[in-house]
């Protein structure tokens, strides 16, 4: 099991304990560090403090698997107000909302000579993502999209 999903299958009774939701986890290298980030989130919001709680009970969990051979710094945070929707669920919790969207490549069937684009986000499943784009609904195989992104503001 990769570091990700180790620490997903271990934060997630944590942070549903906290009435909180698991919304993302990472492992990435920027420059020179390392770093594990847990995303979380909650329909009201989240404060510091459930960072912080998710934080002292997690790291220590996390420490004692060694999962990590090298130093990397943990961090517990919001999902935030701007966030991608990597799973069906997530993508599926906003439909009717508008959404940005970045593809692999140009696919004129969706926009025309176009990689990024905004629209409504209808529902997805394991395959595809519905858009309405334009007032009409297109398929798009999850396959060819890099990324969806949502701005609550």
């Amino acid at each position: 099991m990769s570091i990700v999903d180790t620490v997903k299958q271990t934060a997630e009774p944590i942070v549903k304990e906290l009435g909180l939701e698991l919304w993302d986890v990472e492992f990435k290298k920027e420059g020179s560090e390392y770093f594990l980030r847990v995303y979380i989130d909650r329909p009201e919001g989240v404060w510091i403090s459930d960072c912080e709680a998710v934080s002292r009970k997690l790291d220590p969990i996390i420490d004692e698997l060694d999962l990590i051979e090298h130093s990397y710094d943990f961090e517990v945070l919001s999902a935030g107000l701007v966030r991608d929707l990597k799973t069906t669920a997530h993508m599926n919790r906003y439909c009717g909302k508008t959404v940005s969207v970045s593809l692999y490549k140009a696919n004129d069937d969706l926009v025309p000579r176009s990689k990024k684009f905004d629209a409504v986000l209808v529902c997805a499943d394991d395959e595809f993502v519905t858009l309405e784009i334009n007032g009409e609904q297109k398929r798009a195989d999850r396959k060819t999209v890099a990324k969806i992104t949502i701005d609550l503001v």
